[in-house]
């Protein structure tokens, strides 16, 4: 492979940008992300280790082996990942990869960033600021009201407002960003519609709006799918306004995601009776910021877009890494292994410390981490916590 185009395919940073990958290439990130056992997580390792999708993929079944795996193969064909890019293109979508035109510029700067994502419609509004807008699904009258205020208002401001295109409040504040911009992360594919009733308006967003997903096009969503949905919806967001939550919510979800990216967490208060009122009143003693009106959220995201911050979260990681070539994975002997394994447990651990326990290079426990977590053997925790699968 010429010098060239190891540096076109090689992986950036989270937020770095990047040349546009060929349709080969993006089919080898497809690749690998859709294969077995290989999350958002894995895949930055891999890439990290081997440098390009095509040769993280030729590692990919001794890797397994090594890790213990036996079975049917899991690498998925080139043939699969065709027929889903076929899929997302008769449909008038995009497959973008991380740092790539169309990726949600702040969604390439959180731990890890999904590595491809499936677009549809407008794709200057992902470089551009944005704000989530959630809330419960059962929202009363005044609290979709104040929603669609709000996103009017902050769309006017110049923001794009995100969101989940669920009922009630997601809905409302959608509605009320159309003309100025709204973005819909879908917890299924871009080809399932969900809820029923949002058919028309999820359309209407992935021709004037924009549409994210993370998952093939005729996917359909269960209830844990959710969660990652709204992992992404704070993602892609400089702050996430919280309108209506019960105690226990997915937008309660959201807004944690939010503070674990460092995104600003904002809430609008309730009436202490209303039982959807709780969560947004409990985000508020635990300091989030009060919100009444979209003046509230300019405040608080002006000293953040004024440094530039917010401008283009792709130039917030530019230092990147070093282009790499494909590196082979090392031999390691069966001891080494062993001791990685005797090291896990069922608790979780950083991984700095097995290394420091099993005094094993860094790269060879990275290695092994590896191969067992493509064994399926391994669980991680994130914040480099890893515990052992199935250990007694």
């Amino acid at each position: 492979m010429a010098e060239r185009d190891k540096a076109a395919n090689a992986f950036p940073a989270p937020g770095a940008a990047r040349e546009s990958l060929n349709d080969d290439e993006r089919l080898d990130w497809l690749r690998l992300i859709r294969s077995k056992n290989v999350g958002p997580t894995t895949f930055h390792e891999l890439m990290q280790h081997f440098g390009t999708a095509a040769a993280a993929l030729e590692a990919l079944p001794e890797l397994m082996r090594s890790g213990g795996r036996s079975g049917p193969r899991s690498v998925v064909s080139r043939d699969e990942a065709e027929a889903e890019f076929a899929q997302a293109q008769r449909i008038g979508a995009q497959l973008v990869c991380l740092g790539e035109k169309g990726y949600p510029a702040r969604l390439a700067a959180i731990d890890p960033p999904p590595p491809v994502l499936y677009v549809k419609g407008r794709l200057e509004l992902a470089d551009k600021p944005m704000v989530a807008i959630v809330g419960a699904r059962n929202g009363s009258a005044v609290g979709q009201k104040f929603t669609r205020m709000i996103a009017s208002d902050l769309g006017q401001t110049g923001f794009v407002i995100a969101s989940g295109l669920a009922r009630g409040i997601d809905t409302a504040a959608h509605k009320a960003a159309l003309e100025t911009g709204t973005l819909a992360v879908l917890a299924g594919g871009l080809c399932s519609f969900y809820p029923p009733e949002n058919a028309e308006l999820q359309k209407t967003i992935g021709d004037i709006g924009l549409l994210v997903s993370e998952r093939p096009p005729a996917f359909n969503p269960t209830g844990k799918d959710f969660p990652r949905r709204n992992r992404l919806i704070s993602g892609v967001a400089a702050a996430t306004v919280i309108v209506e939550a019960a105690k226990r919510s997915g937008s309660l979800i959201t807004a944690r995601f939010a503070a674990e990216q460092g995104r600003e967490v904002l809430a609008v208060p309730g009436h202490p009776l209303d039982p959807r009122a709780a969560g947004t009143n409990q985000l508020l003693q635990d300091g989030a910021t009060l919100v009444s009106s979209a003046d509230d959220v300019v405040a608080v995201l002006a000293p953040i877009l004024g440094s530039g911050a917010t401008a283009s979260a792709t130039q917030e990681c530019v230092a990147g890494i070093e282009d790499r070539p494909s590196a082979p994975s090392p031999r390691l002997e069966g001891s080494a292994r062993q001791l990685v394994i005797d090291a896990l447990g069922v608790s979780p651990v950083d991984v700095d410390e097995l290394i420091r326990t099993t005094e094993l290079p860094a790269r060879d426990v990275q290695i092994i981490l590896l191969e067992l977590d493509l064994a399926g053997r391994l669980e991680r925790h994130g914040r480099q916590l890893v515990s052992l699968k199935g250990a007694s």
